[in-house]
């Protein structure tokens, strides 16, 4: 009997604080620039990238001071994810995934390393340093030379070692195509 009375006054409590926001508005509509700092997501095709750049020789000193605490120096041998090598283990016992063996995308690595890197403070990259600590990555797996200069031109148009080794999920492909 005491939990049917409390969960009766759950719900009066519920709908009494549902119609106190209706009641007095509260809430508004997001900004447009609300919404812009939310809006960073980087899809596998390049839209969402931001203008800016970055070369492998920044991205090794962006690198330093910020991701070889975790991911070890040339991005192996840290307590975090290994970075680098691994190119042609997948099909073995013992893959190593890596950006280099196994992401689809250059794109997808810039955009997880804007928005989640580095630990403990995701987000704290510049833009450009974003592009450098990407290229750096990219070169540390021999994707990129190690002169590369990466921006939102040429970062989709780079080919990742196993970009064929993923199947497309149909249903994803109709939404991703519905937004062309």
């Amino acid at each position: 009997m005491r939990f049917h009375n409390l969960m009766a006054a759950s719900i009066v409590l519920a709908g009494a604080v549902a119609s106190a926001a209706l009641a007095y508005d509260f809430g508004r509509a997001a900004t447009s620039e609300e919404i812009g700092l939310w809006d960073i997501d980087v899809r596998p095709d390049g839209v969402g990238l931001p203008a800016g750049s970055g070369t492998v020789i920044r991205g090794k000193s962006v690198y330093q001071d910020n991701c070889e605490a975790c991911h070890g120096t040339n991005g192996v041998n840290g307590i975090k994810d290994r970075l680098a090598g691994g190119q042609g283990s997948l099909a073995t016992d013992k893959p190593i995934k890596t950006v280099g063996s196994f992401w689809p995308y250059a794109t997808t690595l810039f955009d997880y390393i804007h928005r989640a890197m580095p630990y403990p403070a995701p987000g704290t990259l510049s833009i450009d340093d974003t592009y450098a600590v990407a290229a750096y990555i990219l070169s540390l797996n021999g994707i990129v030379p190690t002169d590369a200069k990466l921006d939102q031109e040429n970062l989709p148009k780079i080919k990742m070692p196993n970009r064929d080794g993923f199947i497309p999920d149909s249903e994803f492909d109709q939404v991703a195509n519905h937004d062309k």
